[in-house]
């Protein structure tokens, strides 16, 4: 596999990052899914790849028993990245495959994939190792290098906040699984006591952070037994530890940010991780401490073993407005077009180079919504909802190269709580529409269009309501209480059972699954609605794939894209 760094200098210890090669995309199989919902009735659906010319057709493929392939259909499926088999044989054991078409010319066939049966429940079903356990969240990558996404859980799905009112003793020890995108165990990594058991004592990302084509874990970590006789943990090593992905073994770690210069407990609890193409061509690990108050950012790279840290910055000797202006969530992206990703960090960009690009000086917010919102306006906004009390700008849109607010709520607003919602759910607005509500007010919620003009005040499922792209249209549909509905409009099959985990494009075409934790089970949800359209996958967009890689920390967004799906505009847009 062509390597991703330039290794001229290697044999002299020098560390290579700007003459790095271009940005790696992910390698990807075509994710092929096929679903029997019915006898007779199979849906297929697989993935239309950045590097697939224009011109790429499929060819669909069944094999039954001993038999030879048989081609679907007298033409190549040209429209769509689906098809639908609906003479499938009622038994016997039958697989499919594609292959893509260029020129008259086949490609080389996917991997072959057998029905899942959706008669029972709607949904491929993954044991966990442990019976009965849950999991709090999911890291998405490819960890043994075959194309295909695996998955390292973090369970159970406890969550104990280091807020004095809130927090509690561990009755236990987080656990870090991974399993195979066939849901076959492939190791587990306990925690130890140092790590309360909570989302901010445990930041972990899965990326292929050394470009050999398999993903690692980088994890907070700690050493032995350091708690308090409460139960906190206060003293004793931190550190940031890089896990191999294959086998869950340690094989590099340094010091995690360090606890002083943090008032209190509370406040030096608050941990995050991310990743960004820094010099645009290499991947960086990102650590962050702090929240509320002090904050400080270090950028690692991970190269043959080790970690070298690139730069630091804190708001230590910064303005007050740059103080207290931390989130929930870390989103990386190019912002000001120069190749480079930035960091922002709530409130506060960061640029490439570890210097700060600006701040709101707005304050904390619970929701923070990095993409292309607005496609009439050049570059990428920023939806923020900013959770203490405020005058104005509580809601608000921001350009994200300058932060210069674009619109703001221009109401008393006292908390505004949770993550809210930030996606494209209503075709009569172009751009994404923004949703946040008060915590203590039931009555005071807002639906906006990417504009700022109030849509609705009714209340969309809570104030943490999820989205997901599921029908054949390019605006997503609700995913609350259970149900997946239009806005406005009808409910879809299925039902979703289980906690919503993580929402992504991991299979099939560029409709989204939802992952959900039951006892005992990982389940995948995808749709079997047929496409009206073929669409890039959407992991192969680098705003989409870094939430993606985030969601595994931090309180959970929907993820956004670097462009607008209903009309295409923005910088990487669909084919």
């Amino acid at each position: 596999m062509r390597s991703f760094w330039i290794l001229a200098a290697v044999a002299a210890g020098v560390w290579v990052a700007r003459e790095a090669l271009a940005q790696p995309r992910e390698k990807l199989d075509r994710g092929l899914v096929a679903v029997q919902g019915e006898p007779g009735r199979v849906y297929l659906s697989w993935r239309l790849l950045a590097s697939d010319p224009d011109e790429t057709v499929f060819y669909v493929y069944r094999k039954q028993g001993g038999q030879a392939a048989k081609r679907l259909g007298s033409e190549p499926v040209r429209r769509t990245t689906d098809f639908v088999d609906s003479a499938a044989p009622a038994a016997g054991e039958v697989a499919y495959f594609v292959r893509p078409v260029v020129r008259g010319r086949e490609g080389p066939p996917s991997a072959e994939v057998r029905p899942a049966r959706f008669a029972e429940k709607p949904c491929l079903r993954f044991p966990l190792h442990e019976k009965g356990t849950t999991f709090q969240k999911v890291g998405i990558a490819d960890l043994d290098g075959d194309g295909c996404y695996d998955f390292v859980i973090k369970q159970p799905r406890d969550n104990i906040d280091p807020y004095e009112k809130y927090w509690k003793p561990s009755p236990d020890t987080y656990k870090l699984e991974a399993y195979r995108h066939d849901g076959r165990f492939l190791w587990r990594h306990d925690l130890g006591w140092a790590i309360e058991r909570g989302i901010w004592y445990s930041p972990y990302v899965v990326y292929d952070l050394d470009g050999d084509g398999r993903a690692e874990v980088a994890v907070k970590t700690g050493q032995g037994d350091p708690r308090d006789a409460d139960g906190r943990v206060q003293q004793g090593p931190e550190y940031l530890s890089i896990l191999d992905g294959r086998t869950g073994q340690p094989v590099a770690r340094v010091d995690w940010p360090s606890r002083a210069n943090f008032p209190s407990y509370n406040y030096a609890s608050r941990n995050q991780l991310g990743v960004a193409y820094l010099d645009g061509k290499t991947p960086a690990l990102l650590v962050a401490r702090g929240t509320y108050n002090y904050m400080v950012l270090i950028a690692y790279q991970f190269h043959q073993g080790k970690l070298r840290e690139l730069w630091r910055w804190d708001n230590k000797n910064a303005p007050k407005t740059f103080w207290g202006q931390g989130a929930h969530w870390m989103h990386c992206g190019d912002v000001d077009a120069d190749g480079r990703d930035e960091v922002a960090l709530g409130s506060v960009m960061i640029d490439d180079n570890g210097k700060p690009l600006w701040t709101t000086g707005l304050g904390h917010p619970d929701h923070v919504y990095l993409g292309d919102l607005d496609p009439e306006r050049p570059g990428l906004e920023i939806y923020f909802g900013i959770e203490p009390r405020r005058k104005e700008n509580a809601m608000c849109m921001v350009d994200a190269r300058t932060g210069k607010i674009l619109w703001g709520h221009q109401e008393l607003t006292q908390h505004i709580h949770s993550s809210g919602l930030c996606s494209d759910i209503d075709p009569k607005h172009p751009g994404s529409e923004c949703y946040s509500g008060e915590r203590d007010f039931p009555d005071k919620r807002w639906l906006r269009d990417c504009k700022g003009n109030v849509l609705a005040t009714k209340d969309l499922g809570g104030l943490a309501p999820r989205a997901a792209y599921w029908d054949a249209d390019p605006q997503r549909e609700l995913v609350t209480g259970g149900r997946i509905a239009k806005y406005q409009g009808q409910t879809l099959r299925p039902r979703i059972e289980g906690d919503v985990i993580a929402v992504v494009d991991l299979l099939g075409d560029w409709r989204e699954e939802i992952l959900t934790s039951v006892p005992g089970e990982l389940r995948i949800y995808t749709t079997t609605i047929p496409a009206a359209d073929r669409r890039t996958c959407l992991m192969e967009d680098p705003i989409y794939r870094t939430d993606v890689i985030h969601a595994a920390m931090g309180y959970d967004q929907v993820p956004m894209t670097g462009y607008d799906l209903a009309t295409g505009k923005g910088r990487f847009g669909p084919r």
